[in-house]
């Protein structure tokens, strides 16, 4: 089974440039910082539904420093942090659901098709596939293209993820 990467010719490119919420706006809408905030920008939105957030990969990052020495990967679960990270865009500024902290219920399927490295941008996408806003329950498909490539047609990461709100207690 081959696993070459290549750039998709069916599925049109986004504007990396576009900027529906700069990093300042981001900060506004959910609780992340430094070093977890890990959104550099959303470059489409469509509310209630979806976003797709940019994350440009540099070496000045901190997980670099032991991950791995002398030859740096991003973590895999920052990859899954920063596909919440655009969900939770998306499902805090849904009009009918309770305020409060979104927090991970669980994720599954996830896939890691190849390694994301210092020099790489990362175009993230979260969609809503369930809403249970009396339950205060989110499930969503998040994928993340890098540098505009797949693996085998597929996107680079991709996976489930099940958010619940917390409660005030």
């Amino acid at each position: 089974m081959s696993t070459e990467t290549e750039t998709s010719p069916e599925t049109p490119a986004l504007d990396p440039t576009n900027i529906v919420f700069s990093v300042e706006e981001i900060q506004k809408i959910i609780p992340h910082r430094y070093p977890f905030a890990l959104v550099d920008r959303i470059i489409a939105y469509e509310p209630g539904k979806s976003a797709v957030g940019l994350k440009n990969i540099t070496f000045n990052e901190p997980q670099f420093q032991g991950h791995f020495p002398g030859r740096p990967i991003m973590p895999g679960v920052l990859m899954v942090e920063a596909m919440a990270q655009v969900g939770g865009i998306v499902v805090v500024q849904m009009d009918n659901f309770p305020s409060g902290l979104f927090a991970f219920a669980g994720i599954d399927k996830v896939k890691f098709r190849r390694p994301v490295v210092p020099g790489d941008q990362l175009i993230i996408t979260a969609e809503i596939t369930k809403a249970m806003p009396k339950r205060g329950f989110v499930m969503m498909k998040g994928t993340i293209e890098v540098n505009g490539q797949e693996v085998n047609g597929k996107p680079i990461v991709e996976g489930e993820l099940k958010f619940a709100i917390l409660s005030e207690e």
